[in-house]
């Protein structure tokens, strides 16, 4: 007789009990990595938004006037009509917080063109927005074109405005022609600069002498045109648009991975793109019109961002926007002090930063 196993004996499953534990220790490993990645990335935002607090700070108290801290913050609290007040509130304050504003704009713009384009060159400023938003602003500078029911004040700013929209527009209908061609989409973008930047020569051609000196003074890029109107307008636009961009943040990591694999994840790429543009076009214009051409903070500040918290674009796009205000905030800093007595158009300062950064991106295959 075969001898039989005894009963309530089971089968020996150490072999598989060691492989659920090996996986179970490599989840935990991994949810642990992800928690120190997440709070690693936590504490990068939190540095970014005490720079930029520091640096909103300096920019308040440095300038051309003289004026003591105890003068600043008694201006600030007593508001009046003496010297003081009149810089403060009048000046440095709406030239810090427009810097602040369109530093964020043009970050998040640049951020989320370079993601939906999957072009690491894609600003606002390389693909012809800033150059139409010039163009719309030299037609209401040197030929005097108004709208109607619009104020004489507002006329040079909602033109730029109009144009800047219209390239971004162009854009999106070359995107949604040439859906899976996002190259063609650059390209079309270059030209748009070189052609804009061809009529605006010829308004400079044709201006006289105080339109000439107006428009180029405008293509500069300068924060002396703020007013708390201005920022106004801009902060309801950021504060508008803005969750649209975060509620999309998920759907761009996942186009990052590319187009086919992003549409397989359930994201409808077309929409995805159209709606970014739609958001890109509207910050990039509102910015660039109420301070004219600003070069280089769409594209510096992404990299940056990238490089300090990585492709998820839920910290990504918050850390392109945090950058850009960085570095706009500090390009005032710089622009009021390089020079004593004279503001430097803020345009040039971020040209000079951007251009080397330019031509880093362009060397350095990796980036």
């Amino acid at each position: 007789m075969m001898p039989t196993e005894p009963v309530g004996r089971t089968k020996d499953h150490s072999p598989d009990l060691e492989r659920y534990g090996e996986l179970a220790a490599r989840l935990t490993g991994m949810k642990t990595s992800y928690s120190r990645l997440t709070s690693r990335r936590a504490v990068i935002l939190l540095i970014l938004l005490g720079l930029i607090c520091g640096s909103l700070l300096l920019d308040f108290s440095l300038g051309p006037a003289g004026l003591t801290p105890s003068q600043l913050m008694h201006a600030l609290f007593h508001p009046s009509s003496d010297t003081a007040s009149v810089i403060v509130w009048q000046l440095r304050l709406p030239y810090a917080l427009m810097a602040i504003l369109v530093g964020l704009a043009l970050g998040v713009s640049g951020g989320e063109m370079q993601t939906i384009l999957d072009n690491p060159l894609a600003s606002p400023f390389t693909l012809g927005v800033s150059a139409a938003a010039a163009f719309g602003a030299s037609l209401a500078i040197v030929l005097h074109w108004k709208l109607p029911y619009v104020p004489e004040n507002w006329m040079v700013p909602i033109e730029a405005f109009i144009f800047a929209v219209g390239s971004a527009f162009l854009l999106e209908l070359v995107s949604r022609a040439r859906a899976r061609s996002t190259s063609v989409v650059v390209l079309f973008g270059i030209a748009l600069v070189f052609t804009f930047h061809a009529f605006v020569a010829l308004m400079q051609f044709v201006a006289d002498e105080d339109s000439l000196q107006e428009l180029v003074f405008w293509t500069m890029g300068s924060l002396t045109r703020a007013d708390w109107d201005k920022i106004g307008i801009l902060g309801l636009g950021c504060v508008v648009i803005l969750p649209f961009t975060w509620r999309a943040a998920s759907a761009m990591t996942a186009l990052r991975l590319g187009e086919d694999r992003a549409a397989s994840y359930g994201v409808d790429v077309a929409h995805l793109r159209m709606m970014s543009l739609l958001r890109i076009s509207i910050l990039s214009a509102l910015a660039v019109s109420f301070v004219g051409t600003i070069g280089f903070v769409g594209l510096v500040a992404p990299h940056i961002a990238r490089r300090l918290l990585g492709e998820d674009h839920r910290y990504y796009l918050p850390g392109s926007a945090l950058c850009g205000c960085l570095i706009m905030s500090l390009s005032s800093i710089a622009a009021k002090n390089l020079i004593p007595g004279v503001v430097i158009p803020v345009g040039i300062v971020t040209a000079l930063v951007g251009i080397p950064f330019f031509l880093g991106v362009v060397l350095r295959r990796r980036i």
